[in-house]
């Protein structure tokens, strides 16, 4: 049961990050926080970095959340092959946007980047969004079936 709750608060936080880096994105907010991975000021900017700084943060939390599922799906005995794809693809997709969401930063908002940035997120997205199906699948299964 914590696995399928686990994988869906991923989502939520995971689908809260696109919205406050689309916003961080069409605000041109990008580069206000010109360091990586702090803001200048360190953990707790000023206020004139609170947006690009709450972006990181939330970025931090979907990083913790999706490995923490992949995880608990590889170590829980209910959990099925796909479901453990899934959330290892979403673990490796989310070290690669933690690596590209720093090259966007060190090389100024390169377009080219930051379109990568967006298309891995969807994929990303995408993997979390099946690790979840796939985990309330799980509890739906009944347990003693002689098939």
């Amino acid at each position: 049961m914590a696995l399928q709750y686990l994988a869906l608060a991923t989502m939520i936080v995971l689908y809260s990050l696109m919205f406050i880096g689309g916003y961080v994105s069409a605000a041109g907010l990008g580069l206000t926080c010109p360091d990586w991975p702090l803001c200048p000021g360190g953990i707790l900017p000023s206020e004139e970095y609170l947006i690009e700084w709450t972006h990181r943060l939330v970025a931090a939390t979907t990083g913790a959340l999706v490995i923490a599922t992949m995880v608990v799906s590889l170590i829980n005995k209910n959990s099925d092959l796909k479901i453990k794809i899934t959330s290892s693809l979403a673990t490796i997709l989310v070290i690669t946007q933690i690596v590209l969401g720093a090259m966007v930063i060190d090389l100024q908002l390169h377009a080219v980047l930051v379109a990568i940035h967006l298309g891995i997120g969807i994929l990303l997205f995408s993997m979390v969004l099946l690790t979840t199906l796939f985990a309330f699948r799980i509890s739906k299964i009944p347990k003693n079936t002689n098939l």
